[in-house]
């Protein structure tokens, strides 16, 4: 081997040496980044699934708070839309497409949302319930309660996602219980997201338009619910019935309200509380989103 050819190769293993270690500085800063960083709760009032391809002012705060969010390991959504008698966390590598839904036009039919599943945090969080059997589910996937906000929090669909379901028998105190237990996930770099709506009454939803004039009992219920949270009176959002004839009409049944319990559930003593969103759509349906941290 000649003098050139050994500075060289020299030249070439020094660099090679040090792009190693570059890299094995990028691998324990990435890590060292998701066990550092807790990540903030949210829930987010989905309204009606045409938000998923439709653009306006709260699909675009969708898009605005997915780029300013530290980039999570996973996201765990607990969809409205997902209700099964016992808890279950879906395991599956590649989770399918649900269109749980009818009567809408064929191009909301046609969304994908083709985010990898996350068997890894799905069984952390089984086992972080030690309280609560959560059970393996492979059949299930993504439900529109999902997609229609992924679609605008994180198009390129690069994070891996999985659901877990409501348990629909269970009292509201057991939803809150369960968010408790898995607050862990957070400091694991899971972002963990309720999507459902705060008031949800379709008997009583006005069709002729996403501006049409908010119903008072509307109003006033999405009020009292946000002075809860600003109260950290998570007990009084628990036992949400003793609201009224307000509570009643809101919450004819409870699917879309759970999923904020398992947001509060997540917020630490004196954590910090904002406001992504507020307004109503539809006369009747609080599209109020809500970031824990």
């Amino acid at each position: 081997m000649n003098r050139r050819s050994f500075l060289q190769l020299s030249a070439f293993s020094v660099i090679n040496l040090a792009l190693m270690k570059l890299n094995t500085f990028g691998n324990i800063a990435s890590q060292a980044a998701y066990s550092d960083v807790k990540m903030p709760a949210l829930f987010i009032g989905h309204g009606s699934p045409m938000n998923a391809i439709e653009n306006n002012d709260f699909t675009r705060t969708l898009t605005k708070l997915g780029q300013t969010l530290t980039k999570p390991k996973a996201i765990l959504c607990v969809s409205a839309h997902w209700m099964t008698k016992g808890t279950y966390v879906n395991i599956s590598p590649n989770p399918k497409m649900i269109y749980d839904m009818g009567g809408f036009p064929k191009e909301l039919y046609e969304v994908q949302y083709p985010a990898k599943g996350s068997p890894e945090m799905a069984k952390q969080t089984q086992n972080m319930a030690t309280k609560t059997t959560i059970f393996d589910d492979t059949q299930w996937g993504f439900d529109h309660g999902n997609w229609s906000v992924m679609k605008h929090l994180y198009p390129e669909a690069d994070i891996p996602l999985f659901q877990m379901s409501i348990d629909y028998g269970k009292p509201m105190q057991y939803h809150y219980d369960l968010a408790k237990e898995l607050s862990d996930l957070r400091n694991k770099g899971v972002l963990i997201i309720g999507s459902g709506n705060i008031t949800h009454n379709l008997g009583r939803v006005d069709f002729s338009g996403l501006d049409a004039p908010v119903q008072d009992w509307a109003q006033e219920f999405d009020t009292k619910v946000k002075q809860y949270i600003n109260d950290e009176n998570h007990q009084a959002l628990i036992n949400y019935e003793g609201m009224g004839k307000t509570a009643s009409l809101s919450v004819p049944e409870p699917s879309h309200y759970i999923p904020l319990l398992y947001t509060l559930g997540l917020q630490g003593k004196g954590e910090a509380t904002s406001y992504i969103y507020e307004g109503f759509h539809y006369g009747t349906l609080s599209m109020r989103a809500v970031k824990i941290g």
